[in-house]
């Protein structure tokens, strides 16, 4: 009798449960829009937001224009050329990571991982950054430029440097001051997934073309005098606080990742992961800015390390001044108790 259903079957019968699975998984993305729509806490976060937009702005209203020269929001295509390739180049190539992540999350594709999918997604998706400056330098226009002084390993050493310090040290301040806790199945270096350190690195990327753009544009377009110092640093906080606000709602999706406390994350933990930028954005700009004062790749090192020690100082800073302790695990909690993975890997240890 089975075998008799089964030799019935169409092919439109056994497409049904697809199309049945497909709109299971839309009807829970837009579930949890919806949720987000009416969540109180994303509601307060956006008038904060909002606030902080409209002081950005007012300021920028008495700010002096500097009507000589060309305002660009890349750099020259004639004087700094690879510099702006490669900013195109991430921003290009961030569309593509957004889009598999949103695959992935919204999907709900990530209950089918196991560990060794989790590094082949986030190697993938950082490789093509990491290895364009090497492999396809022509990219960027640098295939005639030895390559310790091509702009794209500049740049990916400089993202490189700063993403590994954030995961090596800092994640370890959200473990503490957020009780923030990765759960999904993973290899790990010092209390952190790995692929954690490769999302970062196609994450920042991104971030800091973006933050380019927008320093670049007001250097231009406003005089310089101390109405375009304070709109700088208006604009590098709220950048910064943006930033780290809207990682921290696009991730809510993924319940491998997450906090004690949403409420304080959002609103406290938005401006500690904030940090890293304030430091981060206008130090990466520096890179290579002026093609007439191009930096070695030692320079490049040397002010991605510095900046590594001033972001951590920060958050070392807000965690003494919350009066908490400091503790580094080099096991995550899910590996010593299955019961604390994320589902649907439960009981299994991470």
């Amino acid at each position: 009798g089975a075998c008799h259903h089964a030799a019935d079957t169409t092919p439109e019968d056994t497409r049904r449960p697809t199309y049945i699975y497909l709109g299971f998984r839309m009807s829970k993305v837009l579930a949890g829009l919806a949720f987000l729509a009416k969540d109180a806490t994303v509601h307060m976060m956006c008038k904060v937001i909002g606030l902080m937009g409209v002081g950005l702005l007012s300021w920028l209203y008495f700010c002096p224009r500097n009507l000589r020269g060309t305002a660009l929001w890349l750099p020259n295509p004639k004087s700094n050329a690879a510099k702006r390739a490669w900013e195109v180049f991430s921003l290009r190539w961030g569309g593509v990571w957004i889009s598999c992540f949103t695959v992935i999350i919204g999907g709900e594709l990530y209950t089918t991982f196991s560990s060794m999918h989790y590094m082949v997604v986030c190697g993938g998706l950082a490789l093509p950054l990491v290895a364009q400056p090497f492999v396809f330098p022509s990219i960027t226009g640098e295939g005639d430029v030895v390559w310790y002084k091509r702009y794209s390993v500049k740049a990916n050493l400089w993202i490189a440097i700063f993403s590994f310090i954030g995961n090596y040290w800092y994640t370890h301040y959200f473990y503490n001051v957020l009780e923030a806790h990765y759960t999904m199945p993973s290899p790990d270096l010092n209390g952190v997934p790995i692929p954690m350190y490769f999302a970062t690195h196609f994450y920042f990327s991104f971030y800091h073309v973006l933050a380019n753009m927008a320093l670049r544009k007001t250097y231009k377009s406003l005089k310089s005098g101390v109405m375009r110092s304070v709109f700088v640093v208006l604009l590098v906080l709220f950048m910064s606080y943006v930033t780290a606000f809207m990682e921290s709602l696009t991730i809510s999706g993924f319940p491998c990742y997450g906090f004690k406390d949403r409420f304080l994350a959002y609103s406290l933990g938005s401006a500690f992961y904030g940090l890293y930028f304030v430091v981060s954005f206008p130090m990466f700009l520096r890179v290579d800015e002026d093609p007439r004062r191009k930096m070695s790749l030692f320079s490049v090192a040397v002010e991605a390390l510095a900046s590594g020690m001033m972001v951590l100082i920060l958050l070392d800073a807000v965690r003494v001044w919350l009066g908490m302790d400091l503790c580094f695990r080099l096991m995550r909690p899910c590996k010593l108790d299955a019961s604390k993975t994320c589902a649907p890997f439960n009981n299994d240890f991470c």
